[in-house]
């Protein structure tokens, strides 16, 4: 009798162990459920804000593309491409020359020109440059300064962007007879007496003032979306923005 006593008194404490273990089991799986459930929606959200930055990038690159690809898109903008200070020297003795009273203005339609022809090539560049853009960074951006978005794009593209544009800008400036008709110029200036022997360099000069260009409208048009709600022209973007209203 006794030896049953002990034995059921045993297998309650068996049992009572067991069902607290269990019971601890069931409490980390429940805690271990609910982490990956928050994982799982930070995801979502970095998401959606991750693919409300690429669409806004790539509603700011269309934006800049298009304006600055049409005839005197550049030349008409602020972003108008101007002679670069090398050239200012040139132009000035130039000038006076029988023949060239009409350079300045000649060769800012040529070098404008030439950005509007390389900018029509710069949207599948950008494409490529925003699908980079990583959900882990999103929220930073999204929260980050006025221009977070634009900078993150310059920072990752600009590089690879003067690299593709430069045969572009090259071919362009030859295209409108700019490189033969500097070439001119600065052979009649470098033939003036008392004058040292200059070559700017138009290309390098046109192909980082378009991008400066283009760069400065694509932020233009993320302050649009990140401060008028008029220009989220989409819920993605009504959503993923609206976020920066509520704080």
């Amino acid at each position: 009798m006794k030896s049953i006593i002990l034995t059921i008194i045993a297998f309650t404490i068996t049992l009572s162990t067991a069902q607290a273990q269990f019971g601890k089991f069931l409490d980390k799986a429940k805690s271990s459920a609910d982490q990956l459930k928050k994982i799982g929606g930070q995801e979502e959200i970095s998401t959606d804000i991750a693919g409300g930055l690429k669409e806004a990038l790539e509603t700011g690159v269309k934006d800049a593309v298009n304006t600055l690809s049409a005839d005197n898109g550049y030349f008409d903008s602020p972003y108008k491409v101007l002679l670069p200070e090398e050239a200012q020297k040139v132009i000035s003795k130039v000038k006076l020359v029988p023949g060239f009273g009409n350079v300045e203005e000649e060769l800012l339609a040529k070098m404008n020109a030439a950005a509007e022809i390389a900018a029509k090539e710069a949207t599948p560049i950008f494409v490529d440059a925003i699908k980079g853009l990583s959900f882990s960074d999103s929220k930073e951006i999204l929260f980050g300064e006025e221009d977070a978005a634009t900078t993150y794009l310059q920072d990752s593209s600009r590089g690879k962007l003067y690299d593709v544009f430069m045969p572009v800008i090259k071919s362009s400036l030859e295209e409108v007879n700019a490189t033969k008709y500097w070439t001119g110029v600065v052979t009649k200036y470098n033939a003036l007496p008392f004058t040292k022997d200059v070559n700017p360099e138009l290309d390098d000069h046109v192909n980082n003032k378009a991008l400066d260009g283009m760069f400065s409208l694509i932020t233009l048009k993320e302050q649009g979306i990140r401060s008028d709600v008029s220009q989220r022209t989409s819920p993605l973007l009504q959503d993923v923005f609206g976020k920066l209203d509520k704080d």
